[in-house]
């Protein structure tokens, strides 16, 4: 069975940091594009972050470049969100997501992603 678990979310200050986890059972990362999305209450899900399967490059949408560090490490079929900096405008449920995309990630939209783990929250508040 393909699935993707995720860990991490939680309640963060203004500023602090998490770090969210998603392991792939069922099939091997390598070769896949990752993503990471977030869906807060009453808007659409939107991209994060990803990476290319077929050079390794990373995209960050303008809302968390410089604060959001998206990596990944295929001997542990596990990739990462290193979330700095956070703002309550984070706040939302964040989604792991893979598949094999022929181009660059960032012309993908959500949808066009196949696995996805069950998502987990992150709050930011005070």
């Amino acid at each position: 069975q393909l699935q993707l678990v995720e860990s991490g979310g939680g309640l963060v200050q203004p500023g602090g940091s998490l770090r969210l986890s998603c392991v792939a059972s069922g099939f091997t990362l390598d070769g896949y594009a990752i993503g990471w999305f977030r869906q807060a209450p009453g808007k659409e899900r939107e991209g994060v972050s990803c990476i290319s399967s077929h050079d390794g490059s990373t995209y960050y949408s303008d809302p968390v470049k410089g604060r959001f560090t998206i990596s990944r490490v295929n001997s542990k079929n596990t990739f990462y969100l290193q979330m700095n900096g956070l703002k309550p405008e984070d706040t939302a449920v964040y989604y792991c997501a893979a598949d094999r995309l022929a181009l660059s990630c960032r012309y993908y939209q959500h949808y066009e992603y196949g696995y996805w783990g069950q998502g987990t929250q992150v709050t930011v508040s005070s």
